[in-house]
C-alpha cells in the first residue's frame, strides 16, 4: 500500500519530468529530420518523416573544409579557457578557502558581484582595450576575457569544495613536512576532481556556445568559431532552409557529445560541492 501511495506522490513530478524532456528532445529531433529534407518538402510536410532521406545536406557539410575549421578553432578556443579559467580560479579559491587574511570575504564579494556583471556592458571598452594591446583577430583575445567572466562562479564551486577538505588532513600533510602549495598539488587537487570536472565542463560548454565575444574579436574569417559560422551559414542559404537545419545538427553534435559523456561528472562535481560546502 504504501508503495501506491508513494508512486502517487512522485507521479506528478514523473509528468513534468516528461513533459521538460520532450521539449528539450522534440526540437532537436524536428531539426535531425528537417535536414534529411529538401526545402520544398519541408514547406509542404514540416512534421512527417522525410520522403526521399537527402544524406547530401549533412555530407556536403562534413566535406568542408570552412566546417572544419571552425570546429578547430572552437575547440582551441575552449580548450586555452578552461584550462586557464581552472588554473587561476583553483588556487584563487584556495587561498579563499584555507587561508584567514584581512579583507578575506570583501575581496571574495567582489569576485561574486562578477556573476551580475553582463557582457553587454563591457563590450565597448572590452574591444578598445583589446584593440590597444593588439590582440584583435588573436584567439588569446577571446581566451582571455571568457576566462576572466567564468572566474566568479569557478571559484564559487570550488570554494565551496575546498572549505569541506578536513583541517586534519592538513595539518597531517604539516606535519609531514609538506607546504601549503605542496598541499594543494599533491593533495587537494586529487581530492577535487569531481569538482575540477565539474568547472571545465561548465568552461568548455560556456565557451563553444559563445557568440558575442568571438564576433567582437573576429573580423577575419580565418578564426571564426562555430557560433558565427552558424549564423553566416544562415545567411549565405537563407533559402535552403533543410539544409540550415543540418548545419545547425552539426554544429551542436560536440557540445551534446562532449555534455553527454561528461554528465555523470558535472552532477557528481555540483553535488559535492553542495554537500561539502
Amino acid at each position: 500500500m504504501s508503495g501506491r501511495s508513494t508512486t502517487g506522490r512522485n507521479l506528478p513530478l514523473h509528468l513534468v519530468l516528461v513533459v521538460v524532456g520532450a521539449m528539450m528532445v522534440v526540437p532537436l529531433l524536428y531539426a535531425v529530420l528537417s535536414g534529411f529534407k529538401s526545402t520544398d518538402e519541408l514547406s509542404r510536410n514540416p512534421v512527417g518523416l522525410p520522403g526521399s532521406w537527402i544524406v547530401s545536406n549533412y555530407t556536403d557539410i562534413l566535406g568542408s573544409g570552412a566546417f572544419w575549421r571552425l570546429v578547430g578553432n572552437s575547440t582551441l578556443i575552449a580548450v586555452g579557457t578552461t584550462v586557464l579559467v581552472v588554473a587561476v580560479s583553483a588556487l584563487a579559491a584556495f587561498s579563499f578557502a584555507r587561508f584567514a587574511f584581512r579583507g578575506r570575504e570583501v575581496l571574495f564579494t567582489v569576485f561574486t558581484m562578477g556573476l551580475m556583471f553582463p557582457f553587454a556592458v563591457a563590450a565597448l571598452p572590452l574591444f578598445l582595450l583589446l584593440r590597444s594591446m593588439h590582440l584583435l583577430d588573436n584567439p588569446l583575445g577571446v581566451i582571455l576575457p571568457q576566462a576572466a567572466f567564468g572566474l566568479p562562479m569557478t571559484i564559487i564551486i570550488l570554494r565551496g569544495f575546498f572549505r569541506g577538505i578536513p583541517g586534519e588532513l592538513e595539518e597531517a600533510a604539516t606535519l609531514d613536512g609538506c607546504g601549503p602549495f605542496a598541499f594543494f598539488w599533491r593533495i587537494l587537487l586529487p581530492m577535487a576532481r569531481p569538482a575540477l570536472g565539474t568547472v571545465s565542463v561548465l568552461a568548455v560548454v560556456t565557451s563553444w556556445n559563445n557568440f558575442l565575444l568571438p564576433l567582437l574579436v573576429f573580423t577575419d574569417s580565418t578564426w571564426w568559431t562555430i557560433p558565427i559560422g552558424v549564423q553566416q551559414f544562415q545567411g549565405q542559404y537563407s533559402a535552403d532552409t533543410a539544409r540550415v537545419f543540418a548545419y545547425l545538427v552539426l554544429a551542436m553534435v560536440p557540445a551534446l557529445a562532449f555534455y553527454s559523456v561528461a554528465e555523470r561528472q558535472l552532477v557528481g562535481g555540483l553535488t559535492a560541492g553542495a554537500t561539502k560546502g
